[in-house]
């Protein structure tokens, strides 16, 4: 189980967002690329980058930023938010972002998809299931979309969808641990899928029960405010982890 810190960009600054309300934000840095390199020397071998200013118009504000992330580091990137036509996921493959992660389009056109799934394959294309109550948000969150998340994973695996990172809305930011039940039923309903685990993760105690609870069949967990408020040491929790994976 990979730890994935993760850096919300809004307006080229790092923040986070309380339960995606983009009125309650945090900034934690104006140079997010300090931070990234930062993380590397952590032991992350791959960081998880949010486009808040894309995930809810659809234009990014922050393509210069994201490049700079880019040149600082060289471990693998994965990038939401916005990405919504295969131009942009073209652009953002020119930069060298690693894994693509597609939200909105994947509710409302997935035809792209499929298009998406062709031109870069299983092990690149991941679809982000953003869920409250159920169903499926989009835009930012900010949108019920109506459709159950089992639903649209139903879809998405029989499109050939191997990657998934699964956020519970109601946890993200809140420090109260993950959903824990939530994943242990995905895994169980969908044991092909390499799920990454994101909310709520406020510690590294919360990192190891998912590790422990899960049989370490989790591909990953994403974390950000519990690292940013020292809640959570990431080279510590990357160093737990690594143990357990060897016994």
């Amino acid at each position: 189980m990979l730890i994935l810190p993760a850096i919300d960009l809004l307006d080229n600054e790092a923040v986070r967002l309380l339960q995606g309300d983009y009125s309650k934000k945090t900034v934690y840095s104006s140079s997010p690329e300090t931070m990234i390199q930062l993380f590397e020397e952590q032991g992350a071998t791959l960081i998880h980058i949010v486009d808040l200013n894309a995930a809810k118009t659809g234009q990014s504000e922050n393509q210069k930023t994201i490049k700079k992330i880019k040149e600082k580091c060289s471990v693998e990137l994965e990038l939401g938010g916005g990405i919504r036509t295969i131009d942009h996921m073209k652009f953002y493959d020119g930069l060298g972002v690693s894994r693509l992660i597609l939200g909105t389009v994947a509710v409302e056109e997935p035809n792209i998809v499929e298009k998406a799934l062709s031109l870069f394959g299983q092990n690149r294309i991941v679809i982000g299931v953003d869920a409250k109550n159920g169903y499926v948000r989009t835009k930012g969150w900010e949108t019920n979309s109506g459709i159950l998340y089992k639903d649209f994973l139903k879809t998405m695996v029989g499109m050939g969808i191997r990657h998934v990172i699964f956020t519970d809305i109601s946890k993200d930011g809140m420090m109260e641990g993950p959903n824990t039940e939530a994943y242990l039923e995905l895994l169980e309903s969908f044991p092909d899928l390499q799920l990454v685990a994101s909310g709520g993760v406020s510690s590294t105690e919360d990192l190891v029960n998912l590790y422990d609870k899960t049989n370490g069949k989790l591909f990953g967990a994403i974390t950000g405010k519990a690292i940013y408020e020292g809640k959570l040491d990431l080279k510590t929790s990357i160093g737990i982890l690594n143990q357990k994976r060897e016994k």
